[in-house]
């Protein structure tokens, strides 16, 4: 199998460029939901962020000095991100029908931090198939699926064709339908040379999640008073 790993690479995308691809996706993604569900294609660009996410999500949980202080930010935020999440999605201050996409990484990392910690052991895995169940029960954004996503990122980290395999039969069979256009986002995941990029704006990236569901709910709302939809 070849091991193309996360090893630095002088060409590529460092890992600044892949979250902002991921936040201008997403942007894309979720602008189509709120505002123009008539145009489809809004929702097949937004595809390539939440893989990426997952990917990021992975690299973070492997080099980070404080995964507590880490899960924490993400718990935080799948907080903060709630009402702003059911309003965009649903026009509701509280909607229990899904759960913002936060928790899922959350979940994910938790899982990935009990396996790296315990070195895979049976109880370890135990933990993480507790957890994909949770995401599951909870009906978080992409749900058991999205932390499994996660789980093949790390554990084949260092495989770049099985790791590729395996998310694509992850997204075909276990989801289908527009998310198979999740597979492109293996492109820019590819390109990945194993450098962080510059530094700062890190919460830009957390904040940006709240805001801009929220900021697309006042427009969805300001669109239907004008009768502009």
């Amino acid at each position: 199998m070849q091991n193309l790993g996360q090893k630095e690479r002088s060409w590529g995308l460092n890992g600044f460029t892949l979250k902002w691809i991921a936040m201008l996706t997403m942007l894309v993604d979720h602008t189509g939901m709120a505002l123009f569900p008539q145009y489809p294609v809004l929702r097949i660009i937004g595809r390539l962020a939440f893989p990426i996410y997952c990917f990021l999500l992975v690299e973070g949980a492997v080099y980070t000095s404080n995964w507590k202080k880490y899960l924490g930010r993400l718990l935080l935020f799948a907080l903060i991100s709630e009402i702003p999440f059911d309003l965009a999605r649903r026009g509701q201050v509280v909607a229990f029908d899904a759960q913002n996409v936060f928790f899922t990484l959350s979940f994910g990392l938790l899982a990935v931090i009990i396996l790296k910690e315990q070195k895979n052991s049976f109880a370890a895995w135990i933990a993480a198939l507790v957890l994909v169940l949770a995401a599951e029960f909870f009906r978080t954004d992409y749900g058991g699926g999205g932390v499994m996503i996660i789980l093949i990122f790390y554990l084949l980290r260092e495989h770049m064709l099985l790791k590729s395999f395996c998310f694509g039969a992850e997204i075909l069979w276990g989801y289908g339908g527009i998310e198979n256009y999740a597979l492109l986002a293996l492109a820019p995941i590819v390109c990945y040379n194993g450098k962080k990029g510059p530094g700062g704006l890190k919460y830009l990236f957390y904040v940006f999640y709240p805001a801009h569901l929220l900021l697309l709910y006042v427009l969805s709302t300001w669109m239907d008073a004008g009768g502009f939809r």
